[in-house]
Formats: structure tokens, C-alpha cells, sequence
């Protein structure tokens, strides 16, 4: 296998400690590590796409050094692995050093002119594991593999995974923190980023006021991902963040977009590239709620919900601006930069909802019949993707009462649709089919528009469980079903309608469908 290595982040300040005991890394960007050797390493899945993007022919993917490589039961020749230094925020509150307790770095590959790290999740411990193994269990791991590929083809910013594979050992975790630990099976997946660097890995080197290594790094990130900006400087770095701030915002606009809730924003788990990054205890929306989350530790105060994740981007961004401060050394550009966001949001945020609705006639102001959708959306549980996919079928000169069908399918309880609710549902279709008339497009113009921003199959909950449940017997072909599925997230795929579908009742309070832990 021939990889085209071009290592770029290992020429910052290395910690000098080359043992693998955990502690406290002071001037350092990096520590060395070496992956642990599994007992059975098997891939269960790749991507083809992600393969090439890296250089690697087919023939080589099924070969002994590919799979060892991308276990960590081999180094690849003239590398060395690493784990990242950060630090981090956790449902706000600064928790200090964290790090790559669980990643390994390989190394960077460049092909086609284009840079890519590689990472491994869950090959061992590191000198950031603190008090865990390092490793990550199948459950966890298959649905960021799934993840990293769906969202990509949904065209959210994100990174990406290459492979899916099992260790062949096995893994105590405690699913729930209840006390019920049990042994799961171990996997690793293969990441790959143009970078996984975090607002963390700024904040830990501000942090300890080791402002010599902070400017190496944030030199380094403007050099290699932010070029366009210019030589460093001070007036760069307030462009940089700047710049870091309206990636972040068009990020989480992707994420309201399709229903995703990332159910842990830590300043550690921002990608400083704007990609969505870390799919731990992430979830999607099934019946509307602007007040969802996904993650078990933030059931009582709901952080990171789906409609806070704006809100949680501008507290991120406020974090960054206190880290990247002392390069720049003056607050007003800072506070004026976050500030701007608020409006860049709403701004954002309208023009997303607009296309939602099929409304692209831009001299409009449609923030009101938004607003009432919104409040609307919340009197009956509705399905979040069908209700938007269904909606392209609307016929603007059809009055509503002939066209209830269509929001019906979307809802999980059609016989609340009757009195109040009804009335409402009704006076928002009346504002929104007058709405349609201002438009040029045909219905068949706005639905084919429209069917290009709200997707048709998206990773629900329940879906990826059911994965999971199968490759817990041994059976992985569901993977791979659903991997092909989420490669065409827009597209109408008849053999695939079952899952065109509200979630099941059985999967409404069911661990891994409905809210989830950290652990992995």
C-alpha cells in the first residue's frame, strides 16, 4: 500500500515525554503514542469514496496491511502516531487538559492536491485517556461511521470516516451510568479531516499562557487552512476568527436544516475547520421540538438541544475570542466580530427556512410565517423530515381542506388534528398557499427545488439501532443497506420507502432511540 504522507501538524512543539502514562502536557501540541495491537482486527465496512480521496486502490484496501494499518496493529512505514493536546468547556465549565484520550493520529495523506489527517477512534490509551481504556465499542462506533457518511451526502459540513472494523476484543462499558456494566464488542473507525483541530486546542495554550506555542499554532492553521487570509498578523488573526465564527454559524444552519442535534457542543468537540466533528450522543428530530436533546447528561438543563445549538455556537465563539485574544490584544474587533454573528445568524437562518418552504423569491420578508410555522410545528408531534419532504407536494391553487393528507402523514397522533389545532394549522396554510402565489416557479419547478433541501432518508435513531442490534448478532449486512441508503439522502428509492417512515412506537423510550449516554 502506497500513501502519498505528507505530515504538516507534527511540525509544531511535540511533548518531550515520549512515555504513554497519563499526565499533564505543558508547551506541547502533541504527544507521541503507539495504537494497541488487537486480538482479531477485521474490517466490517469501507468507504470507496473515502478510499480514493486518500489514494488507495481497491486491491490495496483488501489487503493485510490496509486492515493492520487501520487497526493499529501496524505502523505505517516513516510515521509516527499522536495524540492532540486540548483542553475544553464541558456544558460550560472549563475542564481543563483533555486531549485525544481516545483518538490516535496516524498521519496526513495528500492526494489530488487535497490534505487529509487520519485518525483512529478507539486504539488505546493515550496520555489524555485520564481514568479510560481508550478503546470504543461497536454500538458507538457504528453510528458515527454512518454518520460521518450521511451527513456528508447531505451536504453538511463535516468530517468523514474510511472504515469500520471490529478489534476482536472486548470492551466493559456502563451504557447508561447506572451500574450496570456489561462487555461489548470493540471497534474501531478510521476518521479523516482535513484537520481535527478544536477551539480546545486554543484554549488549553491560552489557558497555561503559553502564548509562544499558541501563536505557532494559530500560524499553522491560518498557513495550511486558511491561506486566502495572508501572512499572520494581528489584523489576521481577528479575520481568522472571524472567519471561524461564519463557518461554525453555516455549519449549525445545516444542522437545524435537516433535524440534526449534535448533543454534545463542548469547546473541545468544535472543529476549528467548522466541520461537525465527534458524533457521540448526537440524535435527529423525530416529532418537532425545538426543546430536544438526545444526550442523557443534558436531560435536566437541555444545553445542547436542537433550537439552543445557535445560541451554543455564539458561547463557543465567545470562548475562542477569550483564547485567541492575546495574539490580537485588543477586545474591540473581537467583540464587535461576535456581535455580528447574532444578525448573520438570523440572516442565515431565514434564507435556510425559506428554501425549506420552497419560498425563493429573495425580496421578501417571510420571518413571520416562519415564526408561526415554528409555534405551529409544536401542536402535534410531527415528523420533522416528512413533514418538509411532503410539503413540496402542496398545489398552491388547491385550498388546504383538499390537501390535509399531506400533513397528516406527519403527524404521529392524526386525531389530534381536530378543533384549535386544526384552526391553526389552517390559518398558517392560508398565509403560506397566498405566500406561494408570489412565486414564479411552477409547482413541479418548487417541489424539484425543494426536494434538493429537504432529504427523503436521514440516520434516525431507531434505524441505526436496529443496526446495531443486527451486528450485535453477527449480522452486518444492515450496514451496509443503510450506508447505500444515506448516499442518496434526496433521491425517491423505491426499494427503500419502509424507511421513509415516522419512528416506530417501540423505539419511542428505547436506550439507543431515543436519548443516549457518552459512554462508547
Amino acid at each position: 500500500m502506497h500513501l502519498n504522507i505528507t505530515n504538516t501538524f507534527t511540525s509544531l512543539p511535540a511533548d518531550p515525554d515520549k512515555e504513554n502514562t497519563r499526565r499533564q502536557v505543558i508547551n506541547a501540541c502533541y504527544s507521541t503514542v503507539t495504537p494497541k495491537k488487537t486480538a482479531q482486527p477485521q474490517i466490517l465496512h469501507l468507504s470507496d469514496e473515502m478510499r480514493e480521496n486518500l489514494g488507495i486502490s481497491e486491491e490495496e484496501s483488501k489487503s493485510e496491511e490496509f486492515r493492520d494499518v487501520f487497526t493499529g496493529n501496524k505502523i505505517y512505514s516513516g510515521t509516527q502516531p499522536y495524540a492532540m493536546c486540548y483542553g475544553g468547556h464541558q456544558f460550560g465549565h472549563w475542564a481543563g487538559q483533555l486531549g485525544d484520550g481516545r483518538a490516535t493520529n496516524l498521519f496526513e495523506v495528500t492526494h489530488l492536491d487535497k490534505l487529509w489527517a487520519v485518525q483512529l477512534k478507539g486504539a488505546g490509551e493515550t496520555p489524555y485517556s485520564r481514568s479510560a481504556d481508550g478503546l470504543a465499542v461497536l454500538r458507538s462506533s457504528i453510528r458515527e461511521y454512518l454518520m460521518s457518511e450521511a451527513m456528508f451526502h447531505l451536504g453538511v459540513p463535516t468530517t468523514r470516516a474510511l472504515s469500520l472494523a471490529l478489534s476482536g476484543d472486548q470492551v466493559m462499558r456502563d451504557v447508561m451510568y447506572d451500574g450496570n456494566s456489561a462487555y461489548e464488542k470493540g471497534a474501531i473507525v478510521t476518521r479523516v479531516s482535513p484537520s481535527f483541530i478544536r477551539f480546545g486546542n486554543f484554549e488549553i495554550l491560552a489557558a497555561n499562557n503559553d502564548v509562544v506555542t499558541l501563536q505557532k499554532l494559530a500560524d499553522y492553521t491560518i498557513e495550511n487552512f486558511y491561506p486566502h487570509l495572508g501572512t499572520p498578523n494581528k489584523k489576521v488573526y481577528l479575520e481568522f476568527f472571524k472567519e471561524v465564527g461564519e463557518r461554525s454559524l453555516d455549519m449549525v444552519i445545516e444542522w437545524l436544516r435537516v433535524g440534526f442535534v449534535h448533543g454534545v457542543m463542548n469547546t473541545d468537540n468544535m472543529s476549528i475547520l467548522g466541520l461537525t466533528i465527534d458524533y457521540g450522543p448526537y440524535g435527529w428530530l423525530e416529532g418537532f421540538d425545538f426543546g430536544w436533546t438526545p444526550n442523557t447528561t443534558d436531560r435536566e438543563h437541555k444545553r445542547y438541544r436542537f433550537g439552543n445549538q445557535a445560541e451554543i455556537i455564539a458561547w463557543n465563539l465567545y470562548k475562542l475570542a477569550n483564547a485567541l485574544y492575546p495574539l490580537i490584544g485588543e477586545a474591540e474587533g473581537l467583540q464587535n466580530a461576535l456581535e455580528s454573528f447574532s444578525a448573520i445568524y438570523h440572516q442565515k437562518y431565514e434564507k435556510m427556512m425559506k428554501s425549506k418552504l420552497g419560498l425563493f423569491e429573495t425580496d421578501t420578508n417571510d420571518k413571520e410565517l416562519i415564526d408561526q410555522l415554528n409555534k405551529t410545528l409544536h401542536l402535534v408531534e410531527t415528523d420533522m423530515t416528512i413533514f418538509f419532504r411532503n410539503l413540496a407536494n402542496i398545489e398552491k391553487d388547491k385550498p388546504f381542506i383538499q390537501q390535509t393528507d399531506i400533513i397528516l402523514d406527519a403527524f404521529y397522533h392524526k386525531e389530534e388534528f381536530d378543533g384549535k389545532v386544526k384552526e391553526e394549522w389552517q390559518n398558517w396554510f392560508d398565509k403560506y398557499l397566498a405566500r406561494l402565489e408570489k412565486e414564479t416557479h411552477s409547482d413541479q419547478q418548487r417541489k424539484e427545488k425543494m426536494n434538493q433541501i429537504n432529504p427523503k432518508y436521514v440516520l434516525r435513531n431507531y434505524m441505526a439501532q436496529l443496526a446495531i442490534d443486527e451486528a450485535d448478532k453477527g449480522n452486518y449486512e444492515l450496514i451496509d443497506e443503510l450506508f447505500q441508503l444515506l448516499k442518496k439522502p434526496y433521491d425517491e428509492q423505491e426499494d427503500a420507502e419502509k424507511w421513509f417512515a415516522k419512528r416506530p412506537d417501540w423505539a419511542r423510550h428505547k436506550v439507543g432511540c431515543s436519548m443516549l449516554s457518552c459512554s462508547s
